[in-house]
């Protein structure tokens, strides 16, 4: 259940959730103020509330009282969410309310500068299903003539109730090394969390999780936000010396605005936040379920088995060799085949080739057809790699159009991985893109694309626009547009997002695709890490996994083949390694596990995740649905006289019964939530297990 009420005499909302409870009022001067974020409460617990009726203790301090969304005005010096500048160069905002709209679950609090042409209207939607609140705002210029530059815009700001500590948690990490998770102390300070790069970045991705410092995976008070943008971001968390914790976050970054015109509006992306109980892992959980019902389009689908020719072949793609990979994939027992780079133009090397999309007649003497109907005959999908937002100088398109990648006058172009990015701000630019992407699924009657994208901005300019820097915006607002008319176009395609690997990993994206590529590494003993921190939000579903080739090539290490598989079985499974230079017995066991995996698969892709333990002697993780267990159990390396292997299962109901599929062996769900299982794990470095239990009836 969830419901919005508003208190007329106190100038209070209630939002409320499933199991939650959110507050908000407006004070004498109209401010929009946080009153409440936590456990369920009813609006006379919250009227009830004491009110902090504070003072300026000096003429150096901030006003105490936290604001719904902070502007840049009056005795408050802590981080702005939205700072503007008018025409007569005034800054400050300060507010008149002009009412409030409900329509269902949606709450619209309307406001405006008192004295100039903005307003401004503050968005909220619950769900009946989720503790998960979605928040944007809506700015608009109502003059007739002037221009409002905004310098900085953000969706919402979270406020955490009073606490002794405070830690934070997130993710970091590089290019090949994404989502490493972080929990630290929150420090009396600013801390910004961004991306300056024009995609969500390999280096940090666009959520927060704050605890009391106390939280565990099982238990503890977790806050939490995400926000749904897939370009450039910045959240900025705040702890004054007060003990006061804030966050603000939106699209952009320091340094870039935007010009608003007479008329105009901007609306910002979703920020939404959760607050939780239950520990690390029940907000996980509860961002899984909210983005399979309401981020998704597909949700209620498994995700194929797939295999990915990049490894195998690098850019030496031709059709036979293609058909070779594709016969083997099938054999055992693959969904999908995805050809990656090398297929089109002159596109021998990463030297030349992006822009033009039309297949290289040495290698595909009769276009992509004759491979595509053959996939489709082999009983799988036929996928394909492309990147449309990239162009390599050496290429058709860039001599025909050097003017449509970004660029700064009388500034070199900085070419990384020898390519520059195109302008998907320009509405001709994204014309084009649209109609030669339409035109390659409908005439080789694709079904998924993976869509990369292999560089960072920079020299982001917009020569001859009026507002350059809202190219920051409209880029990523460009891609969405196509991804959104291609869905229209082609019902049946599926689309992955690829940057780098997980360079484009987002709620934002996630509305247009169906899953992501996790990280270039697939080193096993890495991925292990790497998939956790990208569990802390986003679902096994969307989690792209492959199995490839020993040694590495990231790492030169060597593991077991059932290792691969069992981590990479862990999300949504994929083969990537050279298929053809396997063993009789490899291509054996990769079949078993292949089919192994599509017995569990809906479990593992819609179940409830469970991160049972971490770390290098036995990292395991659990996937529950109601009908059964599927646990995985990995080792990094092994110590000498470790204690054995037992793991204490969750998400269970005490009085179930459940048989263990190797030994048949009936436990109670109290005995495996108590005592747990042993996982048994083989003795050595790199091994692991699946257990499967099944849920008598």
């Amino acid at each position: 259940m969830s419901s919005i009420t508003f208190a007329a005499v106190d100038r209070l909302w209630l939002l409320t959730t499933p199991n939650t409870a959110y507050a908000l009022r407006l004070a004498d001067d109209d401010t929009p103020q946080h009153v409440y974020w936590g456990p369920a409460l009813d609006m006379d617990d919250v009227r009830a509330l004491p009110v902090a009726r504070h003072r300026l203790i000096s003429s150096f301090e901030s006003l105490p009282d936290p604001d719904e969304l902070t502007v840049a005005a009056g005795p408050r010096f802590g981080p702005p969410s939205l700072a503007v500048r008018y025409a007569d160069g005034t800054a400050a905002v300060e507010w008149t309310y002009e009412g409030y709209d409900v329509d269902g679950d949606h709450l619209a609090v309307r406001l405006a500068d008192r004295d100039y042409p903005l307003s401004v209207t503050l968005h909220y939607r619950v769900h009946a299903d989720s503790d998960v609140i979605e928040r944007w705002t809506t700015v608009r210029n109502s003059s007739d003539d002037e221009s409002v530059t905004l310098v900085r815009v953000d969706s919402a700001a979270w406020t955490m109730p009073a606490r002794p500590d405070y830690r934070v948690s997130h993710v970091t990490g590089g290019w090949s090394a994404e989502c490493q998770l972080e929990r630290v102390p929150v420090p009396v300070a600013e801390t910004v969390f961004t991306s300056r790069r024009g995609i969500t970045s390999h280096q940090a991705n666009p959520w927060l999780m704050l605890d009391a410092g106390d939280a565990g995976e099982t238990d503890g008070e977790v806050w939490s936000a995400a926000l749904a943008w897939s370009g450039s971001w910045r959240i900025t968390l705040h702890r004054d010396p007060t003990g006061r914790v804030t966050w603000t976050g939106g699209f952009g970054h320091d340094g870039a605005t935007w010009r608003l015109g007479p008329g105009e509006s901007l609306d910002t992306p979703v920020f939404a936040g959760a607050y939780t109980q239950g520990g690390f892992g029940a907000a996980s959980r509860t961002w899984h379920a909210y983005t399979r019902a309401h981020v998704l389009r597909h949700a209620d689908e498994v995700r194929p088995v797939l295999y990915n020719s990049w490894e195998a072949t690098g850019f030496a793609v031709d059709e036979p060799g293609q058909l070779k990979l594709a016969s083997i994939a099938a054999d055992i027992g693959v969904e999908l085949f995805v050809m990656d780079d090398g297929w089109f133009g002159a596109r021998r090397s990463d030297n030349a080739g992006l822009g033009d999309w039309v297949p290289y007649e040495g290698a595909f003497p009769n276009g992509l057809k004759p491979l595509s109907d053959e996939v489709h005959k082999l009983g799988m999908a036929f996928g394909l790699w492309v990147e449309p937002e990239m162009v390599n100088p050496d290429s058709d398109l860039y001599r025909a159009h050097p003017d449509w990648v970004l660029h700064m006058t009388n500034r070199r172009r900085t070419e990384l991985r020898n390519q520059l990015v195109l302008n998907f701000g320009r509405p001709d630019v994204v014309e084009w893109a649209l109609d030669w992407l339409d035109r390659l699924v409908t005439d080789n009657a694709i079904d998924y694309l993976k869509w990369d994208m292999n560089r960072a901005f920079t020299e982001a300019g917009w020569p001859g626009n009026a507002d350059p820097d809202r190219l920051w915006i409209d880029h990523t607002r460009g891609v969405y547009h196509i991804m959104e008319r291609l869905r229209a176009k082609h019902p049946d395609l599926r689309i992955e997002s690829c940057s780098g690997g997980g360079g484009r990993t987002d709620l934002g994206i996630l509305a247009y695709t169906d899953q992501v590529w996790t990280s270039d590494n697939t080193d096993a003993a890495d991925r292990i890490e790497i998939q956790r921190g990208f569990s802390q939000l986003y679902p096994a579903q969307v989690m792209a996994a492959w199995v490839t080739d020993c040694p590495n090539p990231f790492t030169a290490r060597t593991v077991p083949l059932e290792f691969r598989f069992h981590v990479a079985m862990a999300g949504a499974l994929g083969v990537g390694g050279d298929l053809s230079a396997w063993s009789a017995e490899e291509l054996g066991t990769a079949r078993d596990l292949v089919a192994r995996y599509k017995e569990i698969r809906a479990t593992v892709q819609h179940g409830r995740q469970y991160r049972l333990a971490h770390g290098p002697a036995l990292t395991s993780v659990a996937y529950v649905s109601e009908t059964e267990v599927a646990v995985f159990g990995w080792r990094i390396s092994e110590a000498f006289g470790q204690p054995p292997t037992l793991v204490r299962l969750a998400g269970i109901r005490p009085a179930d019964r459940y048989r263990d599929e190797r030994t048949g062996t009936v436990h109670t769900g109290a005995s495996l939530m108590a005592r747990g299982i042993d996982v048994a794990l083989p003795a050595g470095d790199h091994v692991s297990v699946l257990i499967r239990l099944h849920r008598l009836p």
